[in-house]
């Protein structure tokens, strides 16, 4: 399937960038149905709801994964999923310490 250049092209979740059948998969199993529901969507939610719906945790990339359908499916341009994960450590790092602090 084709890759989609723009997020109005993405009628499939597999037609987003970094989005494979598995990926897109995982996005059903959360209660995704079309690409567009990813615009509105946090992606350290997803992860967990992920985590919730498979009863074990999941590879922190996925987030990664996450982050770029997301961000691609608001209009930001194409980048790969791995562009996303010193995002996600310092974001997973932050919100660790204000648990600590609670």
């Amino acid at each position: 399937m084709k890759k989609a250049a723009a997020p109005a092209e993405a009628l499939h979740f597999e037609q987003i960038p970094n989005v494979g059948p598995r990926i897109a998969a995982d996005l059903r199993r959360i209660g995704l149905e079309r690409p567009t529901e990813l615009r509105r969507r946090d992606p350290y939610a997803m992860y967990g709801d992920l985590c919730k719906a498979t009863g074990r945790a999941q590879d922190p990339c996925v987030i990664d994964v996450f982050i770029s359908a997301t961000r691609f499916m608001q209009g930001e341009p194409v980048r790969p999923w791995w562009a996303y994960t010193n995002e996600r450590k310092a974001a997973l790092k932050e919100r660790a310490l204000r648990e600590k602090s609670r």
